[in-house]
C-alpha cells in the first residue's frame, strides 16, 4: 500500500536546503514536499548560522493516564485545556509532592542499575558501558506480549465490529489514502506564530518553517519563555490523550528541554530518531552517556541511572536534579533506532511494540514525543498510539480525524503521504493479528 518517496523528499527525519537563510515567516502552504524525513539534504551543521527548512510536509472526557492520582495532579498543577488557548500554572515542587516522581538526589547512589545486553561500543545512540552487572529491564518475550492488542471486551459482537472496521480499511485504495492526505495538506495556518518568529527565539528553532502555534506552545517558567514545543490533546470518544510534540534539542536548547520535562511532570520521553542519520545531525545528544558522569547544565544536573539496548530501541532512565532546590524527577527515555534514513520502517512490528511499551511506561504528565522537527515521525506515533488505545477500549476511530486534530494544534503533523499510509498499514496489521486469534 505504501508508496516510495524520493531522497529529495525524505531528508528531515527521514530538511530541505540547509543553505537557505532564516525567514521571517513560519510554515508556508505545503506543496507536496516532505519535512520530517528530509533532513539529509543539509550541508551545514552549524544551526546557529543557517537554519534549514523542514524536509517533510508538513479528542470522552476520561483522562488517559495509567496513574489516576498523578494524572489529576498534573492537570491541576500544570495545565487546563480550553477550546483554543491553554492556561498554565507553574509552581516550585515541594517535598510533599508525589513520592513516585520526586525524591532527593542522595537516593540515586543506592538504586539498582541496568546494563545493556549489547556489546556495541559507545557512539551515536549508544551508551558507555559501566562495567556493572547486567540487569535486563524488559525481555523480548515481555515486548511480544504487548502485541497483539487485546480489547477489554472480545466477544462475538466486538469481533464483528472489528471485522467491519477491517473491511472498511481494506477497501481504501492507495489513491483514497493519498487523497485524504492531500486534503489535510490544504489546511491553512490556524493561529499566529509570533513567538517562534521573534528575533530572540529564532536560534531556538531547528527548522525555520516548523514553528509552534502561539496558542498551544509550551511556555517555560513564570515568564513563559519560548521552546519549539506544542501541547497536543486528542479526543476520541470518551478519552483524552495529552502529548507534548517537540523538535529534537539543539545545544542551545538542551536546558530548556529538561526544564519543560520537569515543569510538566513528564515521566516518559519518546525519541524517534537517531542523533545522526545519513551523515546529517537530526538531534543533538541531550543526555549523559555514562553512569559515572552526569550532564551538568546551568540549572539542572542530569544523571543516567539505568540503561538497556534492545533490538530496536534503547531504554534509559534519567534523574533530573534541580540545582536550586535539590529536588529530582525520574524520567524514562525510550529511543526508537530502527526508523530508516528514508521513508518508513519496512516492518511495522518493531514500531508497534515500541509504541505499546511507551504507553505501558507512562505514569504522569503529557507524553513527550520528538523526532527531528517534531511533526513527521512524531505525528505517526501520536496517531497510532491513540488508535491502539481505542482498540483496547472497543472504541471506533478515524485516522483522518486524529491527524486533523493534531494539525490544528501543531502545523504539519505527519509530513508525508508515506507516513500517512504507514499509519494505515500499522492499524491493518494490528487488526488482522487480533482477528486471527479469534
Amino acid at each position: 500500500m505504501r508508496g516510495h518517496s524520493s531522497p529529495a523528499s525524505q531528508g528531515r527525519e527521514g530538511a530541505t536546503d540547509a543553505r537557505r537563510p532564516r525567514a521571517q515567516a513560519g510554515p508556508r502552504r505545503p506543496h507536496g514536499r516532505d519535512k520530517d524525513d528530509n533532513e539529509d539534504d543539509l550541508d551545514h551543521l552549524d544551526f546557529r548560522k543557517t537554519l534549514p527548512s523542514s524536509s517533510q510536509k508538513k479528542a470522552p472526557t476520561k483522562k488517559v493516564f495509567e496513574n489516576k492520582v498523578n494524572s489529576e495532579k498534573v492537570k491541576s498543577s500544570h495545565m487546563t485545556f480550553s477550546s483554543k488557548n491553554y492556561e498554565f500554572l507553574f509552581h516550585e515542587p515541594s517535598e510533599s509532592e508525589s513520592d513516585e516522581t520526586l525524591w532527593n538526589a542522595s537516593d540515586f547512589s543506592g538504586r539498582d542499575r541496568w546494563n545493556s545486553v549489547d556489546t556495541e561500543s559507545a557512539g551515536p545512540s549508544k551508551t558507555v558501558s559501566s562495567g556493572l552487572p547486567e540487569i535486563e529491564t524488559v525481555s523480548e518475550k515481555e515486548l511480544a506480549q504487548l502485541t497483539p492488542i487485546r480489547p477489554l471486551i472480545f466477544n462475538y459482537s466486538s469481533q464483528s465490529a472489528m471485522k467491519d472496521c477491517l473491511k472498511t480499511l481494506q477497501k481504501k485504495k492507495e489513491h483514497d489514502i493519498i487523497r485524504e492526505f492531500l486534503e489535510l495538506e490544504q489546511m491553512p495556518l490556524l493561529d499566529d506564530l509570533h513567538s517562534g518568529n521573534e528575533l530572540l527565539n529564532k536560534d531556538k528553532n531547528r527548522y525555520r518553517d516548523i514553528l509552534p502555534y502561539d496558542s498551544t506552545r509550551v511556555p517555560l517558567g513564570k515568564n513563559k519563555n519560548y521552546i519549539n514545543a506544542s501541547y497536543i490533546k486528542i479526543v476520541n470518544h470518551e478519552e483524552e490523550y495529552f502529548y507534548i510534540a517537540t523538535q529534537g534539542p539543539m545545544p542551545e536548547t538542551i536546558e530548556d528541554f529538561w526544564q519543560m520535562v520537569m515543569e510538566n511532570n513528564c515521566n516518559v520521553i519518546a525519541m524517534i530518531t537517531r542523533e545522526i542519520e545519513g551523515g546529517v545531525i537530526k538531534c543533538h545528544s541531550y543526555w549523559p552517556i555514562s553512569l559515572k558522569e552526569p550532564l551538568e547544565l546551568k540549572h539542572f544536573r542530569i544523571l543516567l541511572e539505568n540503561w538497556q539496548i534492545t533490538q530496536y530501541f534503547i531504554i534509559r532512565v534519567f534523574q533530573i536534579v534541580k540545582k536550586s532546590t535539590g529536588m529530582s524527577h525520574c524520567v524514562k527515555h525510550l529511543q526508537f533506532t530502527k526508523w530508516p534514513d528514508h521513508g518508513t520502517p519496512a516492518s511495522a512490528d518493531f514500531f508497534i511494540k515500541y509504541v505499546r511499551y511507551v504507553r505501558k511506561s507512562h505514569i504522569t504528565g503529557p507524553l513527550v514525543v520528538h523526532c527531528s522537527a517534531g511533526v513527521g515521525r512524531t505525528g505517526v506515533f501520536l496517531c497510532v498510539d491513540v488508535v491502539f488505545c481505542a482498540i483496547e477500549k472497543n472504541y471506533s476511530f478515524n485516522i483522518m480525524n486524529i491527524v486533523t486534530q493534531m494539525r490544528k494544534q501543531r502545523y504539519g503533523m505527519i509530513q508525508t503521504k508515506e507516513q500517512y499510509q504507514f499509519c494505515y498499514e500499522i492499524v491493518l496489521e494490528v487488526l488482522q493479528s487480533l482477528l486471527a486469534l479469534s
